[in-house]
């Protein structure tokens, strides 16, 4: 169990100590790189353990920015701004498993958890190793124990203890962010981390 003391050191609530331990158990990530490489990983996404859900709060400018394809001109974005539900189902739309705009699927399976967990097909998959029905409760997954579930399965299936026994740090970033994003931010965590359970 990680003691209530390590998690205060760093800087992570203590209802936090119970579901990183069964995610821990759960996925075999057994050693204290592959433990402060999650938790710096989690950290970051997640904004320090505090955010379990994706904000689709876009403003016009970042919808054309960001998700241009998906809309037809200016006049459409502006429509959608600052509408979680309806750029949900827009941009997720007949993707990992979605149904199209009109069922909502889009936004039931918007991104939630330490390690945004995003579409239908992923809830599924993640809801038949933990054991719980996602698709049907996919709000679960915003709540600690399937939240630090859900990125223990992303873990797992992505190979992640792999990378970080051999701390590369950059392809593990990118295994889990797609890119580099807040590259310097994770591996600062991460060694923070590896200090506080070293």
């Amino acid at each position: 169990m990680i003691s209530a003391e390590k998690l205060h050191q760093l800087g992570i609530g203590t209802e936090w100590s119970e579901p990183l331990t069964t995610a821990f158990t759960a996925f075999g990530i057994n050693d204290v790189k592959q433990q402060a490489a999650f938790i710096g990983q989690c950290s970051h996404e997640s904004n320090h353990f505090k955010t379990l859900q994706e904000n689709l709060n876009y403003r016009a400018e970042t919808l054309q920015k960001l998700f241009n394809h998906h809309f037809r001109d200016m006049d459409e974005i502006q429509k959608y701004a600052h509408k979680p539900e309806m750029i949900a189902n827009r941009i997720y739309s007949k993707r990992m498993g979605n149904r199209d705009e009109s069922s909502g699927d889009g936004w039931r399976f918007h991104g939630r958890g330490l390690i945004q967990l995003t579409g239908h097909d992923n809830y599924w998959h993640c809801g038949q190793v933990v054991q719980k029905d996602l698709v049907k409760e996919p709000d679960l997954v915003a709540s600690p124990m399937y939240a630090a579930l859900s990125a223990g399965w992303f873990w797992n299936t992505h190979g992640c203890n792999a990378i970080a026994e051999k701390e590369d740090w950059v392809a593990l970033t990118k295994r889990i962010n797609g890119g580099t994003i807040g590259l310097d931010d994770r591996i600062s965590l991460t060694k923070h981390a590896l200090s506080v359970l070293g």
